[in-house]
Parts: C-alpha cells; structure tokens; sequence
C-alpha cells in the first residue's frame, strides 16, 4: 500500500533503523544520510520515512512531505556550509534512479557548472 514502509525497500530498512547510515539530519517525517557512492564531496540523501515509488507520486499523495524534503535539503546544506548546492530526483531506471523509494540528492563543495551527475 502507497505510503507504508515496504519490506525489501533499501530506504525504508534504513528508516527503520534495520540497515545503518551516517544520518546527518532527522525530523519526525524526514531522514537525511550521506551517499555511500558519493558523487560529490557533499553527498546527501534526503528522504521521507513514508514509502512512495518516486517524487511525483510523493508530491501527488502527500504535497506537505514532498516540501519538507526540500526544506531539509536547505537545512542540511546550510548545516553543511554550502552556499552552493544541486538537488536532484531521479526518476525511474532510465534516469538513474536505483532505489525505487522518493528521496532527493544533495550535492555540493564543488563547482558543478560544467559537471552532470
């Protein structure tokens, strides 16, 4: 069921507390944890605890949780010392995405004008 944690979702075994991650922030809706493929020197994974396939279905069933995400996103770049940021959703397999749970990338402390990731 939308919404409900999923037992072979990686994120949700993470929110749950049965798979261990560096969390760099954590509110009663939100989890934030550092990549463990990072792609920039600041890597962070911004998720909801509530289980939704990817952004938009996220954003479609639960608006105020999907804005939290991209609050928390501010707070942990603010926390990180960024003043320059990227935060991207992947989604589906096409564009990248691997792990079939919403969440957003975090990516800083590099100039990324001339990068994708």
């Amino acid at each position: 069921m939308a919404g409900e944690p999923q037992p072979d979702c990686l994120f949700c075994k993470i929110v749950a507390g049965e798979i261990p991650a560096t969390v760099v922030r954590k509110t009663e809706r939100t989890l934030a944890f550092r990549d463990i493929a990072p792609k920039a020197p600041t890597h962070v994974l911004v998720i909801p605890h509530v289980h939704y396939p990817n952004a938009a279905a996220l954003a479609a069933a639960e608006p105020e949780i999907a804005g939290e995400l991209l609050a928390e996103a501010g707070r942990v770049a603010e926390d990180e010392g960024l003043a320059d940021y990227r935060l991207i959703f992947n989604t589906g397999a096409g564009a990248g995405q691997t792990v079939f749970h919403a969440h957003l990338h975090l990516l800083g402390g590099v100039s990324m004008t001339e990068r994708m990731v």
